[in-house]
């Protein structure tokens, strides 16, 4: 029977993961507006580029895992639990298996406008899905958060989301693309 799961290819598993936990870790002390930064997308795009939809799934999920670990959900924590955990993992999961997918997808075509797109897909998720889980979870926080100020939609995308996408994004779209083609061409 072939073992599938070679040496060099559960060191990369490892090494991603690793990387996510400390990148994590780090931009937890990287805060513009209420939440930190998530440098850690782009880890996921390269595991999910270079090795598929599972391991980005897998990148997302520790990348969950450590928004507890970290404290960054400790303000809804405290509003909702399970609609926090819920959310949480979720946004994270989803964000490295759709990377994953989109890249799979896109990569017959060309592997660089692949990696680029994956690249939007993953913050656009992890982003899309912690707004459906403000709105779903905590829209009475949300609310009255909001009252005075602006409406619940325009706090949710101005104020708890704005800036940080915006960086992500950018962060994600330069890093993963060039970081891919570099292993890419170690790989060869």
């Amino acid at each position: 029977m072939k073992n599938n799961f070679d040496t060099k290819k559960l060191t990369m598993y490892a090494i991603l993961t690793a990387i996510v936990v400390i990148l994590q870790y780090m931009g937890s002390f990287i805060k513009f507006g209420t939440f930190s930064i998530s440098l850690v997308l782009v880890p996921i795009v390269i595991g999910a580029a270079l090795y598929g939809p599972k391991l980005g799934a897998w990148l997302g999920f520790v990348f969950s895992g450590m928004v507890f670990v970290t404290g960054d959900a400790a303000l809804f924590l405290g509003i909702n639990y399970w609609g926090t955990i819920i959310t949480v993992i979720l946004k994270g999961t989803l964000a490295g298996l759709a990377t994953g997918l989109v890249y799979n997808w896109l990569k017959k075509i060309n592997t660089d406008v692949a990696v680029i797109v994956s690249a939007i897909v993953c913050p656009l998720v992890n982003t899309g899905i912690f707004a459906i889980g403000c709105f779903t979870f905590f829209m009475d926080w949300v609310t009255q958060t909001a009252a005075g100020a602006q409406s619940a939609v325009s706090f949710v995308f101005l104020t708890l989301i704005g800036l940080n996408f915006l960086l992500e994004l950018l962060v994600n779209v330069i890093l993963s693309p060039v970081i891919v083609r570099l292993l890419k061409i170690r790989k060869a």
